[in-house]
């Protein structure tokens, strides 16, 4: 009984509520929080994007953070996607065809998160893709260069795939989905589960973050019981960015950590790259990678 209370405490956690607050998008096509592009390369991957859309329709979007745990506790990088990519709403409503690439620098986590438009044998390309293509550069602290040549192959091995579009001249294959339809009928039960896991765990809202601490390992002593909590140092404006830390402490030892984090402004999400999402929406579907 106590393990299955922890598993459906990671499971809820990300759902309650809408797990907020998510960062701000100041674009619909890149937001680079944890700057990791330089000014020309992140102009060519908007412009990537931007080829995209006006190919296919399909919205594609780039966001780096500098760490998940300066928003809300979420249980995993593939919680924290889907619930980001539904608050944003991306992807046309009707098709559920957005995609949003997703690189956590200090976790050193990323994904790539896929609307629930799309078969999950769409997952192979895009794992392919974050295994071959973007965490060799991360690994080589190569973040632009990753990002760059990931955004690509995700046009054109997922985005113009699903949109019956030929890949570009010089795409390289990695992955293409097969015919199966065994993916599907679980990804449908597994969304079912996690709709009524969500609705219970409104119901735990307030707790919930702190049941996850209880059960975080130290990095010194090794016992679980970690305390997290967050202090807004700086409150951001519709000018400018915020400043925040993240105090991590074990109830058991003296270990302690503190990490600063930065607040997206409050702008409105407006920007020369788009105005705003569609309104579409992900069932958990994509894959996710570490360095």
């Amino acid at each position: 009984m106590k393990r299955l209370l922890i598993t459906l405490v990671l499971v809820l956690a990300p759902l309650a509520a809408g797990a907020e607050p998510y960062p701000i998008y100041a674009s619909t096509a890149v937001n680079d929080y944890a700057n990791l592009l330089e000014p020309d390369m992140e102009a060519k991957v908007v412009a990537e994007i931007e080829a995209l859309r006006a190919d296919t329709g399909v919205e594609l979007t780039v966001l780096t953070i500098e760490t998940r745990w300066a928003y809300d506790p979420s249980p995993s990088i593939e919680a924290f996607a889907t619930g980001l990519f539904n608050t944003w709403g991306i992807g046309d409503a009707a098709r559920d065809d957005g995609i949003l690439i997703l690189v956590v620098r200090d976790d050193r986590e990323m994904r790539i998160e896929l609307g629930s438009g799309y078969n999950p044998e769409y997952d192979l390309p895009a794992q392919d893709i974050i295994n071959n293509v973007m965490l060799p550069e991360f690994r080589a602290e190569r973040y632009d260069l990753g990002i760059l040549t990931g955004t690509r192959a995700v046009a054109d091995h997922i985005a113009r795939r699903f949109a019956g579009l030929p890949m570009r001249d010089g795409a390289v294959p990695i992955g293409a989905p097969s015919g199966g339809g065994g993916g599907l009928v679980f990804g449908i039960v597994f969304s079912e589960v996690l709709f009524g896991a969500g609705v219970l765990a409104l119901i735990f809202r307030r707790r919930i973050g702190q049941m996850i601490d209880r059960y975080r390992s130290c990095p010194e002593c090794g016992q679980r019981g970690l305390h997290t909590e967050r202090h807004v140092l700086v409150q951001p404006t519709s000018h400018s960015r915020g400043q925040g830390e993240t105090i991590s402490r074990c109830t058991h030892c003296s270990w302690s950590r503190t990490k600063s984090y930065t607040i997206p402004d409050t702008s409105s999400s407006s920007s020369s790259s788009g105005g705003s999402f569609g309104g579409g929406s992900s069932s958990g579907g994509g894959a996710s990678g570490r360095w």
